[in-house]
């Protein structure tokens, strides 16, 4: 695929995805939010509820008591059109005083020019209906016996609507004066809140107080605090003039957890589809990426063994050749020189794909590494006289440090010397002047190490991270001035860890690296 449309479909890939996200989110978030303004809607309704039912209740019942008195005589009735009047007589055996209160409509009859308004009548008939009010204390001890109640009275035929209003305002007047813990009882507000919050389905614990001009009254549950921000109230207890003293207030501790709750459902599905949906798309995007590296590799690979192999079957059919011309075909030592030449190649070759089958077979588990006791020091001296005269002829030296008291491990030899043996070519290949290598082994708790240290060009950091990985090979530029083709320290890696073992390396530019096996000793 090509790096540009590959690199257009990540970005469409991304953006589509952090869309889907961003679309999620503000969903949840609006579906919280109306949550949260329908559960404020429901509180508000059930605290007007309240205060429009205990309100009712206590007018109600003031004007059924009346309405008592007027049936069974204890009031004497008298109507007349121009006047209603309501006298009321309690009696504080607190203060020993006598309070006399007086509400009355009053009709005035006025008779008024029709010069006034040019009708041609001589004059109209006008009436006013007043309101009158009044309230008088009197100490009992001042009280004499020509001050009687009955004579203060007004006769009244029937509960009629003029009635009905002017008690209503004496109600309120009367009701004003009383101290409201003895108005109502905070069991009552509790069962008709706890009634109407239920038909709203809200069931959560909540906190109740009735308050006076910002000063809280006996009325309150126990653990009520007042927060302006989170508590809902509503005006309790009207006037006459259609004002209140009296706030119902009212809060819920668990109000946030209760309002998530409703959407908690909805929010786990949509996280977990969200989460599934970043999952597979890191998990595509992170397998496309690995494809085309995967890609780049093998072809890296492919060319790097053609030119290995084109190499050898050069010099092979150059030898060929040689050996065919009739000068050089009677010349015994330059047949047999050829002859050697194009065995060596041969062997070269089929090394290379004596690899690249090891490393499928192991990636297949079919290849089978048989385990015996052997001594660590043994194969890596073995190992070292593989490749001392490789070393020699560029003019370079391997020094070792086998200091390892014990180094029995249980290892396959054959491939255990392979593995030895590939590091120390490694370590050969990546040393552009005469190879320099030391080679040590130490023992470490129960595991014995083996150090194996170069002077060559090293490795980035980056490359230290794949040097393991198949087919993997840094790049300098020209990718033949190093002949392989990644599978050795892959084979490596595979061969040591199905030894239990561990292997590392340590490296800088042009400063060397220092690969460790660690193998665990047996006893």
């Amino acid at each position: 695929m090509n790096k540009r449309i590959f690199f257009v479909l990540v970005v469409l890939m991304s953006c589509s995805l952090i869309g889907i996200i961003l679309v999620q989110a503000y969903y949840i978030n609006n579906s919280l939010q109306n949550t949260e303004k329908q559960f404020n809607f429901n509180v508000r309704k059930a605290l007007s509820y309240v205060s429009n039912i205990v309100e009712n209740e206590e007018k109600e019942d003031y004007l059924r008591k009346f309405n008592d008195l007027l049936s069974n005589g204890s009031i004497n009735v008298n109507d007349t059109t121009a006047i209603i009047n309501i006298y009321i007589k309690e009696d504080n055996p607190d203060t020993n005083e006598t309070v006399i209160y007086r509400n009355g409509i009053l009709e005035e009859n006025y008779k008024v020019s029709s010069a006034l308004f040019d009708i041609g009548l001589d004059s109209l008939n006008v009436k006013r209906i007043l309101q009158k009010r009044e309230t008088e204390i009197i100490e009992n001890n001042s009280i004499d016996g020509s001050k009687n109640l009955s004579s203060m009275l007004a006769r009244l035929s029937k509960l009629n609507e003029s009635t009905r209003i002017a008690l209503e305002t004496v109600y309120k007047d009367k009701a004003y004066l009383k101290p409201i813990h003895k108005r109502v009882d905070v069991d009552k507000i509790n069962r008709l809140l706890a009634l109407k919050l239920l038909e709203n389905d809200i069931n959560i614990g909540y906190e109740f107080a009735i308050y006076s001009n910002d000063l809280a009254t006996k009325i309150k549950t126990q653990d009520f605090q007042l927060n302006p921000a989170s508590t809902f109230s509503v005006p309790f207890f009207y006037n006459e003039n259609d004002k209140s003293n009296y706030r119902l207030l009212v809060n819920f501790p668990e109000r946030k957890k209760f309002i998530l709750s409703s959407i908690l459902t909805m929010l786990i599905l949509s996280i977990v589809f969200t989460l599934i949906i970043v999952i597979a798309y890191s998990s595509a995007l992170y397998q496309l990426i690995k494809q085309r590296q995967i890609s780049e590799i093998k072809t890296d690979f492919i060319n790097n063994m053609t030119h290995e192999f084109k190499t050898p079957i050069a010099t092979i059919n150059l030898a060929l050749d040689s050996i065919r011309n009739p000068k050089i075909i009677d010349d015994k030592e330059k047949v047999l020189r050829y002859l050697g030449m194009i065995k060596e190649e041969n062997k070269r070759m089929h090394a290379q794909v004596e690899n690249v089958l090891r490393i499928s077979k192991l990636e297949k588990n079919e290849l089978n590494i048989s385990k015996e006791r052997v001594e660590l020091n043994d194969l890596v001296e073995d190992a070292i006289s593989h490749v001392e005269l490789i070393i020699e002829d560029r003019g370079g030296h391997i020094e070792t440090h086998l200091d390892a008291e014990k180094s029995s491990v249980l290892a396959n030899e054959t491939h255990f010397t392979n593995v030895l043996v590939n590091v120390l070519d490694n370590a050969i290949k990546y040393s552009p002047e005469a190879p320099k290598i030391i080679v040590t082994t130490e023992l470490a708790g129960n595991n014995i190490l083996v150090h194996i240290k170069d002077h060559g060009s090293g490795m980035s950091k980056a490359a230290q991270k794949r040097v393991f990985e198949k087919f993997y090979r840094e790049h300098t530029g020209n990718i033949h001035n190093v002949k392989g083709h990644g599978l050795g320290l892959a084979y490596v890696k595979r061969i040591v860890e199905d030894h239990q073992g561990h292997i590392s390396v340590e490296s800088e530019k042009e400063k060397g690296s220092t690969f460790t096996i660690k193998l665990p000793l047996i006893s």
